[in-house]
């Protein structure tokens, strides 16, 4: 443990650090690259700058510490850096803390979901078309990363969250399928728009609208809740 001092609170990028220079010492542009090769990216944004600055936090809070400068050629002087204990105990407790407590990420999509009334249905399924198109073609690059992987023979622990990412893309994929059947169909009644001026025929006081969670009451809410706690 840190002693009496609080686990800092670690962005993805310092996770991303620290789990790197738990399998060896590194200077923060062989991180980048490792990081790189592995498609790290894919999961944390990664750019040298905020990478460099990244390293230089966890030194200052004492969770890596240099152990060594050297230059090669003309190059700029590298600083080789290392995990101190208080960085393999922070990067652990971090680690464990999000597996545990799901946290509302509050990704894009949704809202644009929540808000696509306001697009004639039309548009809305053939932009829901391009959407679904984007993600299987994600999809089979996963699929081939997969299969690179396994090839390789790479313990499936090391790239567990390909597998992740990608049942979430198919489920995604799946619900999109359903969404723009429902709205070819009409089983799933949308608004209205006049194709001249593109306003609406009925406007949204004369339906339910984006109010119809105003006549819920503070116990209705409770009891949501509940419904999803654990």
């Amino acid at each position: 443990m840190i002693g009496k001092q609080a686990v800092p609170t670690l962005t993805p990028l310092a996770i991303a650090v620290l789990a790197l220079l738990e399998e060896r010492p590194m200077h923060p542009y062989e991180m980048y690259q490792v990081a790189l090769h592995r498609h790290e990216d894919e999961l944390v944004k990664i750019k040298p700058g905020s990478l460099y600055h990244t390293v230089a936090r966890l030194a200052e809070q004492r969770l890596v510490v240099a152990e060594g400068t050297d230059r090669a050629g003309n190059r700029p002087e590298r600083t080789t850096y290392r995990i101190e204990p208080a960085g393999r105990e922070a990067l652990r407790s971090r680690v464990a803390e999000i597996l545990r407590q799901p946290v509302n990420e509050y990704p894009i999509f949704p809202v644009a979901l929540a808000e696509a009334h306001n697009l004639p249905v039309d548009d809305v399924v053939a932009l829901v078309r391009e959407r679904v198109t984007w993600i299987e073609s994600r999809i089979a690059e996963l699929d081939a990363l997969r299969g690179m992987v396994l090839s390789r023979q790479v313990p499936r622990r090391f790239w567990i969250e390909v597998e992740y990412i990608r049942a979430l893309q198919a489920a995604e994929a799946q619900w999109l399928h359903g969404f723009i059947a429902e709205l070819q169909s009409g089983e799933l009644d949308w608004e209205d728009f006049c194709a001249d001026t593109g306003e609406r025929r009925i406007r949204p006081a004369e339906t339910m609208g984006s109010d119809w969670a105003a006549g819920l009451t503070e116990e209705d809410i409770a009891t949501v809740r509940r419904g999803g706690a654990r």
